[in-house]
């Protein structure tokens, strides 16, 4: 779907992005991944034919964005940063104008805006004005518009940007949605916010691809192990023995006991939680919460970012 070599942006004498080359799959979900001001933006910008590029080249579902940059519009969806909103329209209106926009036959406009209502859970505001929609909301109007004309490519910058817990979550169970029938790059500075949904992850520092991958492979480029959280109903101390028996766990702690419910830190060469489900379950414990640890995410990333910068 995409395919990218060598491109490279400059601003003056500044390079935003240098030499970046990675291909992306149709129907994947890849998470683009770096701090703020390592070049996300700028590269999407250029995938989404709103910059030019300096050099390289970029063919997006066959074509060129240099030459052929209409028949790459009429195939992507983009969401920039800020949500490309009119807050003096309503919600149904305002979807409604943006197909007619992006070549919607008039007669079908109404039922595209009802079925990316309908995934984008934005049914109950049709009729609102924009402007009185909260933070989360206006994410949506702004995910919905970028794929009202049903386009192959969705390009999200910083789709989960200011939102609550609450809002993340839902924001990731979109994404979900959207596998496989749509091809999806979406772009964060946090690594546990995207790699969730995210079938690999190209991680981008000072303007160049510093690592790509699974999670796992990127774990093993920079020889992390796995780190699980996990809760139990039931002694800790019990819950450790039989975790602890996995095969491949490395150490085991209790981190906390409080009503009868403990919460256990497990660290393992590899993602061990389906293994470690079944061990919990047959011996009869209860299972409450079996997560990969936040901070093994955050250690891969700053390890990856972190050994950019020291060799730059």
């Amino acid at each position: 779907m995409i395919e990218v070599r060598g491109l490279t942006k400059f601003y003056g004498e500044h390079a935003a992005i240098r030499d970046l080359t990675f291909s992306i799959e149709r129907g994947q979900v890849v998470g683009f991944l770096g701090l703020n001001g390592a070049g996300k933006t700028t590269a999407l910008r250029v995938l989404g034919c709103v910059l030019l590029p300096t050099s390289g080249q970029v063919t997006i579902d066959g074509f060129d964005v240099v030459r052929e940059p209409h028949e790459i519009r009429k195939r992507i969806g983009f969401l920039p940063d800020t949500p490309p909103l009119y807050d003096e329209m309503t919600v149904g209106g305002y979807l409604a104008f943006v197909a007619r926009l992006r070549g919607v036959p008039a007669a079908d406009a109404r039922k595209r805006v009802e079925e990316v209502e309908a995934v984008t859970s934005l049914a109950e505001v049709d009729g609102q004005v924009i402007a009185s929609l909260s933070h989360g909301f206006r994410q949506r109007v702004g995910v919905a518009q970028a794929m009202v004309h049903n386009p192959a490519l969705l390009i999200l910058d910083e789709p989960t940007g200011g939102l609550d817990p609450v809002q993340i979550v839902e924001m990731r169970e979109l994404i979900r949605k959207l596998k496989g029938a749509h091809t999806v790059l979406v772009s964060s500075h946090i690594l546990s916010e995207i790699s969730q949904v995210c079938d690999r992850l190209l991680v981008i520092q000072a303007g160049e691809i510093v690592a790509q991958g699974s999670e796992a492979e990127l774990a093993g480029r920079v020889g992390s192990g796995a780190s699980i959280e996990l809760e139990v109903k039931g002694p800790g101390v019990r819950a450790a023995e039989v975790v602890r028996a996995v095969p491949g766990v490395k150490a085991v702690s209790v981190v906390r006991e409080q009503g009868g419910v403990a919460s256990l830190k497990v660290e393992a060469a590899t993602d061990l939680r389906p293994a470690i489900a079944r061990g919990l379950i047959a011996a009869e414990l209860d299972l409450l919460r079996l997560d990969r640890g936040a901070d093994r995410l955050e250690s891969i990333f700053l390890k990856l970012t972190h050994g950019k910068e020291a060799a730059s």
